[in-house]
């Protein structure tokens, strides 16, 4: 885990959506259940701006500002993704797992807080 990561737990950050809510991955043909982006300007374990899942947004968006609430540690693979949420929202562990699991359930993790 990159340990600059749990700095934003708490945290105001602005995402870019790349993979609005409904759309489809563009290798793996999926659709996405929720908004997924990145942070701009950042790098993660991978070598790509870091991931965010924003949880607690219903329709497809381009950008959110939103409070990191957690990270999901992946074990088995050198990636972390933020969890993203509207300012004052929360969601349990459980909750982050059933809206990540459509991509997350490929790999072994831990959700840090």
């Amino acid at each position: 885990m990159n340990q600059e990561n749990i700095n934003y737990i708490g945290k105001e950050v602005f995402v870019e959506i790349d993979r609005p809510m409904n759309s489809k991955h563009p290798k793996h043909g999926f659709v996405y259940p929720v908004n997924y982006g990145y942070v701009p300007n950042t790098v993660s374990g991978d070598g790509e701006e870091l991931d965010c899942y924003v949880l607690g947004v219903n329709e497809p968006i381009e950008t959110f500002k939103g409070i990191c609430i957690a990270i999901i540690h992946r074990t088995n693979d050198n990636d972390d993704k933020l969890i993203i949420v509207p300012n004052g929202m929360n969601f349990t562990d459980e909750e982050i797992r059933y809206y990540t699991n459509f991509q997350e359930q490929y790999f072994e993790n831990e959700i840090i807080r």
